[in-house]
């Protein structure tokens, strides 16, 4: 191996520690240890057949790209035939799939859900005097290094800095980025920092600007430093308790506290840039480069669950009713990290975007994986 190459991930493996991974990859805190434990189909908590048959929907969706998934790939040639009816599906899944429960290394099923959504803001394809908040494509100097080519252990990660001479430092940081800029292009200019820091969270959104037209955009990269939420820095700093972080309980505090905003948004050191995508109806496309489903596609950790899963969840809506359906594994997020953990997409809009941030209850997801096929390998702690 080429001794300069050498070096080069050496100084990588050492920025690793200071910036950490993209909003696709960033770790927890420690790396999950996951139980698949196995149980039969009757213990699944019962779905209408409407859920059923949108579930299913959803994950198929996916087959496309999975066509050459070691996995997934000969479950979804064989489901390309499957009737759209609840008979045929069901017969389909339980002849072909099985199904494991969840659970974390205190062995509890229980785990957290929670939900994300499409934001449509109002902004500029150029700067105003309203339209003042930047909203960033990759920036040119950011150097993206993929590193299972060196460490197969680490398959799926990526590091990002940027090369100043000879030696790589990490890239700069959400408060620096925000003060000094970027070398990058303006996809758009936004009216409201916090809907930046919104937009960023979800991964995606619309811009809608004056003449009506929706501008769409999607995650494209990120800074390198891992998610902090902003939620946490309110409730450290006693401005906010615990139980009543929610999106728009952070909106009315920025909006009650504007000078603070800068130290707000300036907590969570993660960047994200985006890439125009094409004007459609469809939903925005997650990790998996497929459109979610509104209330069927599911953000996960793709070290315990992997992309393209069939899922079954059985949780609450923020109201309290029961929603219980299959989902479909098709997206990634920074914060959604844990053994039992889901993120679910609510769909576009302001109804969508109050359902998600409101969302934050207890669940129990099994994963329906096929027979025959070894199950994912449970990651040690501390990896």
């Amino acid at each position: 191996m080429n001794t300069t190459f050498k070096r080069l991930a050496a100084a990588l493996c050492a920025l690793a520690l200071l910036a950490g991974c993209n909003r696709n990859e960033t770790a927890a805190p420690h790396a999950p240890l996951t139980t698949y434990l196995k149980a039969d189909w009757q213990v699944l908590p019962t779905v209408s057949d409407t859920d059923l048959q949108a579930g299913f929907s959803s994950w198929r969706s996916a087959c496309a790209r999975l066509k050459t998934d070691a996995n997934w790939g000969p479950t979804c040639l064989a489901a390309a035939n499957v009737a759209d009816t609840p008979t045929a599906i069901r017969d389909f899944l339980q002849q072909n799939l099985e199904v494991y429960s969840l659970r974390s290394a205190q062995n509890s099923a229980d785990g957290l859900i929670t939900g994300y959504y499409e934001p449509v803001y109002r902004g500029s394809l150029t700067q105003t005097a309203k339209a003042t908040v930047p909203v960033y494509g990759v920036p040119d100097d950011l150097i993206i290094v993929q590193l299972d080519s060196l460490y197969p252990e680490l398959k799926g990660k990526r590091l990002r800095g940027r090369l100043e001479g000879r030696v790589v430092k990490p890239y700069d940081d959400a408060a620096l980025i925000a003060t000094q800029g970027v070398k990058a292009p303006v996809l758009a200019w936004l009216t409201d920092p916090m809907d930046l820091q919104f937009l960023q969270i979800q991964g995606s959104g619309r811009i809608r600007l004056d003449d009506g037209q929706q501008v769409r955009i999607g995650y494209a990269d990120q800074n390198g430093y891992p998610y902090r939420a902003i939620g946490r820095w309110l409730v450290e700093q006693g401005e906010l308790k615990k139980e009543d972080v929610t999106m728009g309980a952070i909106s009315a505090w920025a909006k009650a506290h504007p000078t603070r905003i800068p130290q707000l948004l300036g907590s969570n050191p993660s960047y994200v840039f985006f890439a125009r995508n094409p004007d459609s109806n469809e939903g925005p496309r997650g990790s998996l480069n497929v459109p979610l489903t509104a209330g069927y596609s599911v953000a996960v950790d793709r070290k315990v669950i992997p992309l393209g899963s069939l899922l079954w969840l059985s949780t609450t809506k923020p109201d309290g009713s029961a929603l219980v359906r299959p989902v479909a594994a098709q997206d990634t997020g920074g914060a959604i990290a844990g053994e039992v953990r889901a993120d679910l997409f609510w769909g576009t809009g302001d109804a969508a975007g109050q359902l998600a941030g409101d969302m934050k209850q207890k669940g129990n997801i099994w994963m329906l994986w096929p027979r025959g096929v070894a199950l994912p390998k449970a990651p040690d702690v501390g990896s």
